[in-house]
C-alpha cells in the first residue's frame, strides 16, 4: 500500500541496491585482474605529446622488477656489471642518458626507509620496453622502420579508455629512466629485508667499512623485523612511458626518451646545502639552527636593519651585509650542542644518518644554544653592530677594497672554529660559561680576533693564508684547538707539544716560519700564545 501510494522510497532503494551491486561486480573483477602479477591498474594521460600510464608498485616490485636505465640494451656493449654504470668512451659519449650512479647513497636511502617512521619517496619515472624493440627484422618494424605499435599494452576499462590495465609480464622489461637512485635505496632495503644486513659502498661501488645490519638499526632506532618485513608490502608511484610508440624509427624513439630524461633533470635543480637545512625536520642540530636563526636578536629579521642570515648559499659575499649562513649556524650547532647530545649523531662507523631527537631534549639544546647567542651577542665586536657598523667593514681584510678589520668571528669559518672550542670548554672540560665569556671578552676588546692578515694574530697562517692572500678552511680544527688552549682547556704535556708543532707549521713557509713578532725563526721558536687568565 505505501508503495502505491509513494513509489518513491521504493525507487531509491532499487537504485542503491543497484549501486551497490554494480560497486560489488566491479571490486570481483578488479580484484581478479590486479590479483595477476603480470597487469597493474593505471591512468593514462598525456603530455607534451608523450603518453604515459601512472599507478604504483610494491617495493619489492619496483626492486625486482625494475632496471638501471644504463642496462638498456643500446649499451650493453659498454656496460660495466661492477658498478652498473656505462664505460665512456668515443663511441658512448653521445647516448648516454644517466649521470653515473653514486653506490656511496645507498645505505643512508636504505636506512632512510628502514628507520624513518614518516619516510616518503616521490614516484619514478619509468621506460616500459618489448623485446622486438632490438629486433629489426621484428614484425612489429614496418616496412619504413617505423613501429607499428606501441611498447606499452594497455586495455582500457572505460569508454574513454583513460583507464585501464598495463601489461607487465616477464617479457616485458622496464628501465628507470628518472629514480635510479630511490631504486637503488629500494633494493638495499630489499636485501637488508631479506640478509638481515647491507654492505657500504665506496661511488663506484666498492665496499667500504662495515655492514649496517638490522641488529644496528634496532639498536639505535627500536626497528623490528616484522615492521621491515612490512616495508616491502608499502607502494611507490610510478609512471611509465613508452620505449616505442607507432610511426617512430628506433633513433626517433631513443632521442625522444633521451630529451625526456634530460628536460626532467634539468627542471629539478638540487638543493643548496643552506635550503636542505631550512627543510630537515629530521637533524636536530639543523632543527636548533633554524629556530636561533628566526628567534634570537642577533640574527633574526628586524626591519630597521639588514637581514644578519643567508639562508641558502654556504658562503657570505665579500659585499655581503649578513653577519652568517644557515648552513654555519647548523654547524656551529652540531660542533657545540654535539658536546652535550653526542647521541643526536650516530656513529660513522656504523654509516647510520640521524634520527629526530625527543621535544624535551629540543627544547633543552635549544635553551643551551639561545644561551650560547645570547654570550657571543655580548662580544665587543658583536656589539659594534649595534652601534650601527656593518659586517663587511669588520669582515674585510685591510687590503681589500674599502679595507676592514680581518676579524675571524665575521666569516663563517670562524663562528664554527669558535663554536667547536666553546663546545668542548664547557661540556668537555666543564668549565663555567661565565668564566669563559669573561676571557673572550677580554681576548676581543685586545683585538684578538681582528688583523689576521698581520703575523701578530694568532690566526695568521691558521685561518688566514698569507701567499694566496685569502681564507684557509682547512685551518677551522686547528682554530679550535687553539681557542681552547688559550681559555685554558689543554691540561696534557703530549696534547700542547701536538698542538705546538701544528701551529708552527701552520705559519712555516718554504721551510721559513714566522714568528709572532713578523720576523722569520726557525719552526721550534714558534711558541704557543698566552693562556688568557
Amino acid at each position: 500500500m505505501n508503495s502505491a501510494s509513494n513509489p518513491t522510497p521504493d525507487l531509491a532503494s532499487q537504485i542503491l541496491e543497484r549501486e551497490n551491486q554494480e560497486k560489488q561486480a566491479l571490486a570481483l573483477l578488479l580484484d581478479r585482474f590486479l590479483s595477476r602479477n603480470d597487469q597493474i591498474m593505471v591512468q593514462k594521460i598525456e603530455m607534451g605529446g608523450t603518453e604515459a600510464y601512472i599507478g604504483s608498485v610494491t617495493l619489492e616490485w619496483f626492486s625486482s622488477r625494475v632496471r638501471f636505465a644504463s642496462r638498456l640494451p643500446l649499451f650493453r656493449p659498454k656496460f660495466n656489471p661492477d658498478t652498473q654504470n656505462i664505460e665512456i668512451d668515443a663511441e658512448t659519449i653521445e647516448e648516454i642518458q644517466q649521470r653515473p650512479l653514486d653506490w656511496s647513497r645507498q645505505a643512508a636511502l636504505a636506512q632512510y626507509l628502514a628507520a624513518r617512521k614518516h619516510h616518503k619517496f616521490p614516484p619514478v619515472l619509468v621506460v616500459i620496453n618489448q623485446p622486438w624493440v632490438d629486433n629489426a627484422k621484428s614484425a612489429e618494424w614496418g616496412t619504413d622502420g617505423k613501429a607499428i605499435k606501441s611498447t606499452a599494452d594497455f586495455m582500457p576499462l572505460d569508454k574513454d579508455a583513460k583507464v585501464g590495465l598495463l601489461n607487465v609480464s616477464d617479457d616485458v622489461t622496464i628501465f628507470a629512466l628518472d629514480g635510479q637512485h630511490r631504486l637503488m635505496g629500494v633494493q638495499g632495503l630489499m636485501e637488508l629485508i631479506q640478509t638481515g644486513k647491507l654492505q657500504r659502498y665506496k661511488k663506484d661501488k666498492k665496499a667500504a667499512g662495515s655492514f649496517i645490519t638490522v641488529d644496528d638499526l634496532s639498536e639505535e632506532f627500536q626497528v623490528d623485523s616484522s615492521y621491515l618485513q612490512n616495508l616491502a608490502k608499502e607502494k611507490i608511484g610510478i609512471e611509465f612511458i613508452c620505449a616505442v610508440v607507432p610511426g617512430e624509427t628506433r633513433e626517433e624513439a631513443r632521442r625522444r626518451v633521451r630529451s625526456i630524461f634530460v628536460h626532467v633533470n634539468l627542471m629539478a635543480a638540487p638543493l643548496t646545502k643552506g635550503q636542505l637545512a631550512q627543510l630537515d625536520e629530521n637533524n636536530g642540530f639543523a632543527i636548533i639552527a633554524r629556530k636561533v636563526a628566526v628567534t634570537h636578536p642577533l640574527l633574526k629579521d628586524k626591519p630597521s636593519r639588514n637581514p644578519r642570515v643567508n639562508w641558502d648559499s654556504a658562503t657570505v659575499a665579500t659585499k655581503s651585509t649578513v653577519l652568517t649562513t644557515l648552513q654555519a649556524l647548523t654547524e656551529m650547532s652540531e660542533r657545540y650542542l654535539g658536546q652535550k647530545f653526542p647521541h643526536w649523531k650516530p656513529s660513522q662507523d656504523k654509516g647510520l644518518i640521524p634520527m629526530r631527537p625527543d621535544d624535551e631534549e629540543l627544547e633543552e639544546a635549544f635553551e643551551e644554544f639561545h644561551k650560547l647567542f645570547d654570550n657571543l651577542a655580548n662580544l665587543p665586536s658583536y656589539q659594534r653592530l649595534e652601534s650601527g657598523e656593518e659586517t663587511p667593514q669588520l669582515r674585510r681584510f685591510s687590503f681589500e677594497k674599502d679595507g676592514g678589520e680581518g676579524n675571524m668571528i665575521f666569516r663563517p669559518v670562524g663562528q664554527v672554529a669558535l663554536a667547536q672550542a666553546l663546545g668542548i670548554t664547557i661540556f668537555r672540560k666543564k668549565m663555567p660559561l661565565k668564566s669563559v665569556f669573561d676571557k673572550l671578552r677580554k681576548f676581543d676588546t685586545d683585538d684578538g680576533f681582528s688583523n689576521m692578515e698581520y703575523p701578530e694574530s694568532l690566526w695568521y697562517g691558521v685561518l688566514y693564508d698569507p701567499n694566496k692572500k685569502r681564507i684557509l678552511v682547512a685551518g677551522r680544527d686547528l682554530a679550535a684547538k687553539l681557542l681552547v688552549y688559550i681559555l685554558g682547556g689543554v691540561d696534557d704535556d703530549l696534547e700542547r707539544a701536538e698542538l705546538r708543532q701544528a701551529l708552527a707549521e701552520a705559519r712555516t713557509f718554504e721551510n721559513k716560519a714566522v714568528g709572532f713578532n713578523g720576523k722569520f725563526v726557525q719552526p721550534r721558536e714558534v711558541g704557543l700564545p698566552t693562556i688568557l687568565n
